[in-house]
């Protein structure tokens, strides 16, 4: 193996190493508190709990939202089958698929030599 690419596979196996890192445990320290967009929906409104769950309360954008079709898939919120405890299997299910889908396409896509 030649040096760039040796220096060129390193890389590759070190930016997977800290991906799945990041992925697999700084996931659990990230806040669970809503980001700014669904802050700034729930303006005006208050959560409160009631038997079929939490509801919105007062007048705000966010009285009006749907669940997402994927709602209730395996790996939706950030967590497996609804289990905020595997929030890092979750994120390194996400790097590992995101990583072969972007492989994938890129060998798909990869300039050929002209003689092929």
């Amino acid at each position: 193996m030649s040096a760039p690419s040796r220096r060129g596979a390193r890389f590759l196996v070190t930016f997977g190493a800290v991906a799945l890192l990041v992925a697999g445990v700084l996931a659990y320290f990230a806040d669970s508190s809503p980001d700014g967009l669904d802050a700034v929906t729930e303006r005006g409104c208050t959560t409160v709990q009631t038997p079929q769950g939490e509801q919105l309360r007062g007048h705000c954008i966010a009285q009006h939202k749907t669940d997402h079709v994927m709602a209730h898939s395996p790996l939706a919120d950030y967590a497996v089958d609804g289990d905020d405890r595997w929030t890092g299997v979750a994120g390194v299910i996400g790097v590992l698929a995101t990583a072969a889908l972007a492989g994938g396409l890129f060998w798909v896509l990869r300039r050929r030599p002209e003689g092929r």
